[in-house]
């Protein structure tokens, strides 16, 4: 008896729809020139961590469901006296997803996430960094079905980037499209 190998819907799409159709947009010639998804970074700053110490467990623990990844805490890197910040204080958590997972959180995030979210009309097409890459922002960890409603205690927001091998803000958003990303028509 042969176990297949279990491979997520988005890598599957993107290996036999996205790539064929991303070479016969840009006209490539070479199946390395196509843009492709490296990484999704979540990033949870936690400011009111430097006071108490149970927002950033909280944040440690909402960030591990929503990713199924352990988060590391990042630290404060310099001292501002006017926030009351030493140099060193944990400030916040964030997570960075690979191979697999990153393709089982796009999948989530783009089906169940996004839809949850009041109002929403889009992604904002604007926030490409000029390198291919696209970064957002959640102001509520409510939107995530992975939380229950009894496990928030303060609302957090979070940042997400999508980190591609893409030269140019184009073959991003149009690999991000490609997958199913809801952009906002303008």
């Amino acid at each position: 008896m042969v176990e297949e190998k279990y491979i997520p819907r988005l890598k599957e799409k993107y290996l036999k729809e996205i790539v064929p159709y991303i070479m016969e947009k840009f006209k490539y010639t070479n199946l390395m020139q196509v843009p492709k998804l490296k990484m999704i970074v979540l990033n949870m700053g936690v400011g009111e961590a430097k006071d108490d110490k149970k927002f950033l467990d909280e944040g440690l623990k909402l960030l591990s469901i929503v990713s199924g990844q352990k988060p590391i805490i990042t630290k404060a890197k310099v001292s501002v006296s006017g926030f009351k910040l030493r140099q060193g204080k944990p400030i916040g958590c964030k997570v960075t997803l690979r191979r697999d997972k990153m393709y089982e959180f796009l999948d989530r995030f783009i089906s169940f996430v996004l839809p949850r979210i009041r109002d929403f009309r889009g992604v904002n097409p604007d926030s490409f960094d000029g390198r291919g890459n696209y970064s957002m922002g959640i102001q509520e960890q409510q939107v995530f079905p992975e939380i229950a409603h009894e496990q928030i205690l303060h609302i957090m927001g979070m940042d997400i980037c999508f980190v591609t091998t893409a030269k140019t803000n184009k073959e991003g958003y149009i690999l991000l499209e490609a997958f199913g990303m809801p952009f906002r028509k303008e």
